[in-house]
Parts: C-alpha cells; sequence; structure tokens
C-alpha cells in the first residue's frame, strides 16, 4: 500500500460498531452497540454518533472524543436523530422533537445544552458559524397545505422571538411545487447559494421530492427539479456554482435516474448526461470538469416480484466534452458505489449483490492503482476533510 495513503482518516462502521482507521491503524471505539450517522467535528478531535438499536425505538447521541480516547453523552439523556457540527468550532447542534439545541462548552469539550427555537423540521448552520438557516412545517387548513416558512435564526436566539428572522417563504401548490417541509440544505463552495428539498408528504416523497436553490441572502428562490430524497444525491461542485444531481421521479431505482448539472444562477440552463438505457445511482465531483457516477443498465422489464438489484459501475464524466468511460470493474454479481473524493484520492464502497458487508476501495486519482482500504464494512466510511476558514465566507 502506498505511503500517500496514510493521510486519509475515516470513522466507519463495521458490525454495527464505530472505528476510527488513521493511515494503516484500525481502532475500535464500541462494543456491543448499534452505531450508525458518526459525523466529524470541524478539526476532527470528536465523532459525535447515535447510538440505537436495530428496531429504531432509540436513537441517543453520544461524543467520542479523540483526545482523551472516551465516548461520553454530551447531557444525561439526548435523544436524536438529526444532528450537525458547526463548520467552525466544536459546537453541536441538534434537533429533539421539533426543538432546535445547541451545546455549551466544558472543559473544552461539547456538554450541556442551551435552547434556539421550537417548531424546527429541518436545518442547517450558516457557513459564518454565527446562524442557522431552519425550516418549519406549513399549516393544514380546510384549503389544503400552507406555505412553507424558512428563517434566518442566530446560535443565540435563546427561544426569544424578535430574533427570528423571517428569510424566505415557499409558496406550494400540488401541480408544480408540493411540500410541507424543507431539509437536507447544502451550501454551495463560496456560501452564496444554498440547496435543499422541499419534501412532500411521507408517501409522496418516496416517488418525489423538489430540489430547490435560494441565494444566501433569500433573495433569489428557484426550483431546480425532481428527485429522490437521497441526500448524496446532490453536489454542489468544488470551484464553481454548479450542482449536480440525480433527477428522476419513482421510488423504484430500474429507470428514469438521470444526472443533471444546474448551473447558478439560472439554473434552467440544465444539461442531462446519462446515456440512454442506463441509471445513474450515486454521483461525485472529481474536478471542476469531472464527475463520477455510479452507472447501471436500466431494467424497464420489471413490472412486480422483487426489486431487482441494480449492479452499478463507476464512470467519469466531462461535463464540458460529455467524454464518459467506465472507471471501475466489479466482477460478476458486485456492485461499485458511494464514490467520494478525498483530496486526489477516489474512494468508493464495493459489495456482492448477496452480502451485507463490503469492502472500501482507493485509488489516487483515475489513473492510479485500486487496492481495498477498508474490510467488511457496513456502509461507506465517513472521512475527515478540514473545514474552510471563516474567512472564506467574510463576504456573506
Amino acid at each position: 500500500m502506498a505511503s500517500a495513503e496514510t493521510t486519509l482518516t475515516a470513522a466507519f462502521i463495521r458490525d454495527h460498531q464505530l472505528w476510527i482507521k488513521k493511515g494503516e491503524e484500525e481502532i475500535q471505539i464500541t462494543k456491543n452497540r448499534y452505531v450508525y450517522s458518526p459525523k466529524w467535528s470541524y478539526d476532527g478531535r470528536f465523532i459525535a454518533y447515535i447510538d440505537g438499536d436495530e428496531q429504531g425505538k432509540k436513537s441517543e447521541l453520544f461524543i467520542y472524543d479523540t483526545k482523551k480516547k472516551e465516548s461520553y453523552r454530551p447531557y444525561i439523556r439526548l435523544e436524536t436523530s438529526d444532528f450537525k457540527w458547526s463548520p467552525i468550532k466544536n459546537q453541536l447542534a441538534y434537533t429533539d422533537q421539533g426543538l432546535l439545541n445547541v451545546t455549551k462548552m466544558k472543559n473544552g469539550r461539547p456538554h450541556g445544552f442551551k435552547n434556539v427555537s421550537l417548531g424546527v423540521m429541518g436545518f442547517e448552520w450558516f457557513p459564518n458559524g454565527r446562524e442557522f438557516i431552519v425550516s418549519s412545517q406549513s399549516s393544514l387548513r380546510p384549503i389544503g397545505w400552507g406555505p412553507i416558512p424558512l428563517y434566518k435564526i442566530p446560535v443565540h436566539a435563546n427561544m426569544q422571538k424578535d430574533k427570528m428572522q423571517p428569510f424566505y417563504t415557499i409558496q406550494t401548490n400540488e401541480k408544480d411545487l408540493f411540500a410541507i417541509y424543507a431539509d437536507y440544505f447544502k451550501w454551495s463552495h463560496d456560501g452564496k447559494w444554498l440547496s435543499f428539498l422541499a419534501i412532500p408528504t411521507a408517501s409522496w416523497s418516496m416517488d418525489s421530492n423538489t430540489l430547490c436553490i435560494i441565494s444566501n441572502q433569500g433573495e433569489k428562490f428557484q426550483a431546480v427539479g425532481k428527485m429522490l430524497g437521497y441526500v448524496d444525491w446532490m453536489k454542489w461542485a468544488p470551484s464553481v456554482n454548479q450542482l449536480a444531481y440525480i433527477s428522476g421521479e419513482g421510488r423504484f431505482f430500474v429507470e428514469n435516474k438521470k444526472t443533471a448539472i444546474a448551473d447558478m444562477p439560472t439554473s434552467f440552463q440544465q444539461k442531462k448526461y446519462t446515456p440512454k438505457g442506463f441509471v445513474d445511482l450515486g454521483l461525485e465531483w472529481l474536478s471542476r470538469d469531472k464527475v463520477i457516477v455510479a452507472r447501471a443498465i436500466e431494467n424497464k422489464e420489471w413490472e412486480k416480484g422483487p426489486v431487482p438489484i441494480m449492479l452499478t459501475a463507476l464512470y467519469s464524466v466531462n461535463i464540458r466534452t460529455n467524454d464518459q468511460k467506465q472507471i471501475s470493474f466489479p466482477k460478476n454479481n458486485e456492485m461499485d458505489n458511494e464514490p467520494q473524493v478525498i483530496g486526489s484520492f477516489l474512494t468508493w464502497f464495493r459489495k456482492n449483490e448477496n452480502n451485507y458487508h463490503g469492502d472500501v476501495w482507493v485509488k489516487n486519482g483515475l489513473s492510479g492503482q485500486e487496492h481495498k482500504w477498508l474490510k467488511k464494512v457496513d456502509y461507506a466510511p465517513i472521512f475527515f476533510k478540514p473545514s474552510r476558514k471563516l474567512s472564506d465566507f467574510s463576504q456573506q
């Protein structure tokens, strides 16, 4: 294994337990738990994760301190399913039954909490780490569902109504943009644009959600297209304001899943890159001009019975020249998906269609030699990526 690979650091789940790999060393963090959703703090000292159970009845928030090598609860008992680290410091925000809270600090570690706002369905930090973008659920009235309100709320709002600043109101209707709340917020590389999903009622959202974008001042809003509710199916380019997403309605992966690129601010200028007869089921930006997709042959013949497993391989797509070529070659009954680019490295998750576990493969660029980096993991790892500096968003 090349020495350059030792620069990668990842948190991963193996047999429901939390592990860390740094360079060549693997360290098991938990035992006899049911861990999921690990997330790195902005500087990599802490990993927040959920300690749950197989039935989904429990979702307790824990934090692992890599410096002191111990896991702890930031509060005596804290149940949540939505938590996010600040982009500028080791502060954790989370929702608990619609209440948005942020952690306080004790002895240099996030501990305890203070209230921010009620009525929160979805949220994300602003890149400057000083405010949140927050969505509330629309109201159900005799004539149908009302609009979706978005708010800009300072971290230290402390439930004070006069600090809850209206940001934008999404006007909805059942024909073009039906939704009852917004979530899965993602900022563009320069913090000038925010993408998110407008999500309808539960059964409807299984088949279609509306991808939207809004400017960081709430002045420009636009619906971009329809897609499924997979947060990794929409990603901003690393250095320009282009949004890649997998478009298409219908909950089954057998057809109608196409990679599209929308240019900001005029997202009507869109181009789809998936060839006829194929579906894309994963994507990642490799560079300004290249996108990596997980692609399979579509299956329009399927109508009933077990849903077909789509055997994907990775392809490189040059969005400037439209040159496309296969770059990974899984064996029969294997699939490559969940591509991630970490610095110069391309990683992906390879599994057999009959196995629960899979392996993580890595190669340096498109021309590097691929090799197995992690064996027998539950799903793709969460790599530590240093946060951008606050000064990068000084123009906000």
